[in-house]
């Protein structure tokens, strides 16, 4: 301990530049109010052909469509915005996005969009037939529709209306309806709010590569109880129903349909005997005959890759991923034409790509890494590799490489150090890099496939001239040690003024949930910005990512299975009291914050900790594993039959009585993911053990308690209740 307490002294001392000038300083306005440091953060769309970009632009009232040479930069206007005017209407529509068809003679727009828990889903579809400088909507029936899509080819537009699903001829603009039972139970060719959240899934249908067929998932959620939010903003409050089933709870029963465009006929795939399950993916298997989909059973430490056949619903089991926690929702990546497939797996420790015959039988690891793969972009079969973002360079940084498929020839493309999110194009020639370090706002180059720059598309000059004006201090990288030969990755961000003779206090921000992490070389935003407008006031900050976090393989991750809450709350405290051993910094003064998992964290480290922290700050926190959802909560828990001494030690509210020191709450009131009856339980709880403590309601805001009015108002409470608290 004393070793690591002069190594980080040292670091700290080294950083030491005296101040020249009085900088700019920030503030809460100007971070969440202004917009000023936005910066250029519009992300790149390739176009199906692999040398051009298409991008939209706002022209005064309307946006135009334009396609972009990648490599020179030139435009060239396919839409004008002022020509999209509907039949019937005077005003043009706005393009929010849009998709070519596969011969690229038509692009079929989305526009007029309405919010669906976290995406805005709904909205109203027009084709632009560039042959014919004509518009037209999809539909001429009432009601929004959803995730429409082009046939590949290109005869029909499929869509969601009203959890049904429809297709529209383009020849004759008929509109046919291939679903018929959808309603508030039934859902076709969407998801149900769990699976949404915690599966990613929202467009829930596919059409075969020959267009004849559409899959799709089938969600019948009427033995899910309705979780009921109040909008108490009305005269008389008014009550909002969620389909919520929690820990232990029923889930939608779901089917896997295959529906014939021309007949309108449907046959069911058989998933099996267990009736329990989820099937979190889906697609056709590179041809029209045969679907492939991913089967996980209640507990998720198990999934099956299944291949089903087309019409009689046959379906075998081919690949299986097993592990005694969980296992990672992985989908296969086909290849030789469908006759091979890369899979991404933890069964050997870390996190590594697999290739697998179509039958199932393994053909060799492709990569070898005691490190985590982590983002997988794609296979260029011509030149016989794959691409993936990976962590070769410790769990901070997330270069590119690539490797051949026969597992030779490990390379590092990306040269720039921190965190790189990949865009390839369609033939793997060339891809965008957008790329940042701690402290830095991300810039955007373009670069030939084996990492040689073309040329900068946004270098966000004027943003990072503004941050390097405002004198922040960078963060720096830390090593904690927390016993039994642990060590955690960390940062600190020091007071532009620090000197080494005088304590500081410190506010420790904290996630901390399954695979997640704070600490990582790369922009921190408007978060960022704020904990650096704390240490201009005076503040350390600091971030820690304890057991149970991401990028550094399946053991630490996984640590935590069963006993959420103990190793990161343990973990959290140990590395406070570590922070307060140093001499410059004020141990009667540390702070603990976070949202949603950090939220948590934030309760479960203030209760147990004893006397370590003087000031907690908790937004959005589950307070019991007992009130999450089915899907996460037993992904990492079991439910709370199988596992009631985990749920009890991981919920805070059963530790509200060790509260000492200084407890804020914050939630939004139609928080439909963490519902505000969490902390409605952690008041009682608190209440009965005759513990004081400050919170905060946001009437009819989500788990997001979003907005620019009220992120400043949220902020500025933060701020205001630090200063006073901490």
């Amino acid at each position: 301990m004393q070793l690591r307490r002069i190594a980080l002294l040292t670091a700290l001392q080294c950083l030491a530049v005296p101040a020249l000038g009085q900088a700019p300083r920030l503030t809460v306005e100007s971070i969440f109010g202004s917009g000023e440091f936005d910066g250029d953060v519009t992300p790149v769309t390739w176009s199906s052909e692999p040398a051009y970009f298409s991008a939209i632009e706002q022209n005064g009232n309307t946006t135009d469509l334009y396609r972009v040479d990648a490599r020179s930069g030139e435009r060239q206007l396919l839409v004008r915005g002022v020509d999209l005017v509907p039949p019937g209407q005077s005003q043009p529509i706005s393009i929010e996005s849009y998709q070519f068809s596969m011969d690229r003679s038509k692009v079929l727009i989305f526009t007029n969009s309405v919010l669906v828990w976290r995406q805005n889903t709904k909205g109203e579809f027009y084709v632009w037939d560039f042959n014919r400088g004509r518009l037209t909507p999809i539909s001429t029936e009432s009601g929004l529709q959803q995730f429409a899509k082009f046939s590949p080819n290109g005869r029909y537009v499929g869509f969601v209306r009203d959890n049904n699903i429809f297709v529209t001829d383009l020849r004759s603009q008929r509109e046919r309806q291939l679903t018929f039972d959808g309603d508030e139970n039934i859902i076709n060719g969407t998801s149900d709010w769990a699976y949404e959240e915690e599966l990613g899934l929202r467009d829930a249908f596919r059409f075969s590569p020959d267009g004849k067929w559409v899959a799709f998932w089938r969600f019948d959620q009427s033995v899910i109880r309705t979780f009921y939010m109040l909008d108490n903003l009305s005269l008389y409050p008014e009550l909002l129903p969620v389909r919520y089933p929690k820990a232990g709870e029923q889930n939608s029963a779901v089917q896997i349909g295959v529906v014939e465009v021309s007949s309108g006929e449907t046959s069911w795939i058989n998933l099996g005997p267990e009736n329990d399950i989820y099937v979190a993916r889906m697609d056709f298997a590179g041809s029209s005959d045969e679907i492939w989909l991913t089967r996980l059973n209640r507990h998720q430490n198990r999934l099956d890759l299944m291949l089903a056949e087309v019409g009689n619903g046959e379906a075998r089991v081919i690949m299986t991923d097993t592990d005694h926690a969980w296992v990672n929702n992985s989908e296969p990546l086909w290849i030789n034409g469908g006759r091979q497939f890369l899979f991404q797996s933890e069964r050997d420790g870390y996190d590594q790509l697999f290739m697998f015959n179509r039958e199932g039988s393994l053909v060799h690891k492709v990569t070898e890494a005691e490190w985590d793969v982590s983002t997988v972009h794609g296979v260029d079969e011509r030149a016989g590799v794959v691409y993936f973002n990976g962590a070769g360079e410790g769990p901070l940084k997330s270069p590119l490489y690539q490797i051949e498929l026969d597992g030779r020839n490990l390379t590092r493309i990306s040269t720039a150090s921190g965190t790189h999110a990949i865009q390839f194009n369609a033939d793997f020639s060339m891809y965008v890099d957008s790329y940042s370090t701690a402290g830095v706002p991300p810039a955007r180059t373009l670069h030939l496939s084996d990492g040689q720059i073309i040329r900068t598309i946004s270098d966000n000059h004027e943003l990072i001239a503004k941050i390097q004006r405002l004198g922040l201090e960078v963060p720096e990288f830390i090593e904690i040690p927390v016993g039994d030969g642990v060590m955690l990755n960390g940062y600190v961000i020091r007071p532009p003024d620090f000197d080494i003779t005088r304590t500081y206090p410190v506010l420790m921000y904290v996630y901390g949930g399954p695979g997640s992490q704070t600490v990582r070389d790369s922009w921190g935003g408007t978060r960022y910005l704020w904990h650096q407008m704390l240490a201009q006031e005076g503040y350390m900050v600091a971030s820690v990512d304890n057991r149970g976090t991401g990028s550094r393989g399946r053991d630490f991750k996984k640590i935590t299975y069963q006993n959420l809450g103990r190793y990161e709350a343990a973990d959290q405290i140990a590395a406070a009291r570590f922070l307060g051993s140093q001499t410059f910094i004020d141990e009667s003064r540390i702070g603990i914050w976070g949202w949603s998992y950090g939220g948590y964290m934030s309760l479960m480290s203030m209760f147990l900790g004893e006397d370590v922290f003087k000031a907690a700050l908790s937004v959005a926190p589950v307070t019991d594993w007992r009130l999450y959802d089915t899907i996460y909560t037993e992904r990492y828990m079991r439910t709370p039959r199988e596992n009631p001494g985990g749920y009890d030690y991981g919920a805070p509210l059963n530790h509200a009585d060790k509260l000492q020191g200084n407890l804020l709450v914050v939630h939004g009131t139609a928080d439909d993911n963490v519902h505000v009856q969490n902390t409605i339980q952690l008041i009682q709880s608190l209440e009965e053990h005759g513990k004081q403590f400050d919170m905060r309601l946001y009437p009819n805001k989500t788990h997001s308690i979003a907005g620019t009015t009220t992120r400043v108002n949220l902020y500025t409470l933060f701020t205001e209740w630090l200063r006073e608290n901490l």
